[in-house]
Formats: structure tokens, sequence, C-alpha cells
């Protein structure tokens, strides 16, 4: 059978996106292919978002960043049997402070939700699931990484966001400073993006606030946002390291400090610092 020009494949796939309740888009995106529409007067701007929220510093400030921007905001966590699996204790204590802290954005936040996904453990092989060392494996990719992790993540969050009517699915993956996890990529977005709003025949939009800024940038993004508040609430609520550690307080919140989850959060608030914001700048931002 001829190979199919990929061009080919590219118009196909953003007819597919324009076609039904897609066609509302005045720009598509569809793995580089930017195709513009009329936009008809009756079209409804973004108002609402679903956030993965982990109860980790990218996900916080992901959450932040929602809440700047969108009128009702929900939040979803998934107990997959990890090893740190104190992050799902974390994550009401930084809800309950969100709302106490930042009045401006107490009435959009709304429900939360946890999914388990224990297959995830089943699968086994990753040190994020099992207690063995960290390590890289021959593939080249370290052995915190759980296959399908985050494909699932966003599936799921398709179907709730789809029960729930919310619009848009905000996650804190990245492709600068991360673990070369290939679900975190860019092009994975795009494809999830693309295969939910076809699979669900609803225009569904991933957001991705972190993607192409490195964790000193989510640093300074989370006090441009919410100012010294919202850091000093990551620092001390939120949770990162692999290792469940929350005995160990270092200047950039609490954890084994040797883990490569530590490791990059640590490097990224030593730039962050050495940036020298002045601890007033900053202030919760309303739509």
């Amino acid at each position: 059978m001829p190979r199919l020009s990929s061009a080919f494949h590219a118009h196909r796939l953003a007819d597919a996106v324009n076609s039904g309740s897609c066609a509302k888009l005045t720009e598509n995106r569809v793995f580089g292919l930017r195709r513009h529409v009329p936009p008809p007067t009756d079209m409804p701007l973004h108002t609402t978002a679903l956030v993965l929220f982990s109860g980790g510093q990218d996900s916080t400030t992901c959450l932040a960043d929602a809440l700047s921007k969108y009128e009702r905001v929900e939040t979803l966590g998934f107990d997959y049997g990890q090893r740190h699996r104190v992050e799902l204790d974390v994550r009401g204590t930084i809800l309950a402070k969100m709302r106490e802290r930042f009045p401006d954005w107490a009435p959009r936040l709304g429900e939360d939700h946890v999914l388990t996904l224990a297959a995830l453990a089943q699968l086994g092989g990753s040190s994020l699931t099992e207690e063995v060392a960290f390590a890289m494996q021959a593939d080249g990719l370290p052995n915190t990484f759980v296959p399908g992790r985050n494909l699932l993540f966003l599936t799921l969050a398709g179907a709730l966001a789809y029960r729930r009517g919310l619009q848009v699915i905000v996650t804190g993956v990245c492709e600068t400073d991360f673990s070369g996890y290939p679900d975190c990529r860019d092009d994975t977005m795009k494809a999830m993006q693309l295969a939910l709003s076809l699979g669900l025949e609803r225009r569904l939009v991933i957001e991705t606030p972190l993607m192409w800024i490195d964790k000193a940038e989510t640093w300074q993004l989370a006090h441009r946002l919410g100012g010294r508040p919202l850091v000093d609430l990551i620092v001390e609520e939120t949770h990162t390291c692999y290792l469940g550690d929350r005995v160990h307080r270092q200047d950039w919140g609490y954890g084994c400090g040797e883990c490569p989850a530590c490791e990059l959060r640590r490097k990224g608030w030593e730039r962050y610092v050495a940036a020298a914001v002045p601890a007033d700048e900053g202030t919760t931002s309303t739509r």
C-alpha cells in the first residue's frame, strides 16, 4: 500500500477536528498545522477548566494559573499506587489554603476529584511504584517512567471533563526541566487533544502552561500569579519528593534532597532566588 504524505494526514486531521462541535474554533493547531476558520459571532470563550492536580509544585502553579483565567475550575488527582502517596494527603491542605489566602480565587475553585488507577502499579517495573533504586534504563529513560501514566491520566480527565461540562484540561507537563518522559512532550499533548476531541465528539483543549519554561521560571510564574503568599504556600505545603519525605525541610520545601524530583526543584529554586525577585511583587490576577 502506498504511504500517504504527512501533509495529507495533517489535512485529514485538521478536517476531523474542525467537524461537528469542533467547528467553532477560530484557530486550530494540529501537529504544527495552523488552520484559520472565520469565527462565528456566537462563539463562547473558554470559561471552565479541569486541572490535573497532584499536590506538587507544578500542578499547584497550574491551578493558580487556571484560577486567574477561568470562571470555574475543578481539580483531579490520581491514586496509582505511587511510593510518594503523601502527595495525595497534601492536596486537601493546599486547596483549603488556596481558598483561605486568595479570596478572589475561592469562588472559582470547585469540586475536587480523586480516581484510582491500581493497574499502573500492577504493571510494575517503575521506581515510582516499587521499592527499587532510581536508575537509568537501557532505553535511556529513568526507571521513574511509568509507561502510559499521563496517557491514562488525560483519557480519564477527558471523560470527567465530558461529564462535568468542562472545556479545558490543564496539566503541568513540560519539555524543559524534565526526565525525558515521552508522555510529557508537546507532540504527545497535541495528539491526546486531537484523540479526545474526536473520541468524545466534543472540543477539549489541553493546556500546558509549563511546557516551555524551566523550574526557575515556574517559581517566577507562581510569584507573578500570587506573589510571595503563593510562593510560600508552594514551599510549605506542596510535595515533590519521589521518596515521600515530609520530614526534612529544605529551603525550597520538604524532601530528601537527593532524588531526581528534589534535584530539579532545588536547582530551580536556587536560580529563582539568584534572580532576586522582590518579595512584594506579584499580585493575584482576576479575569
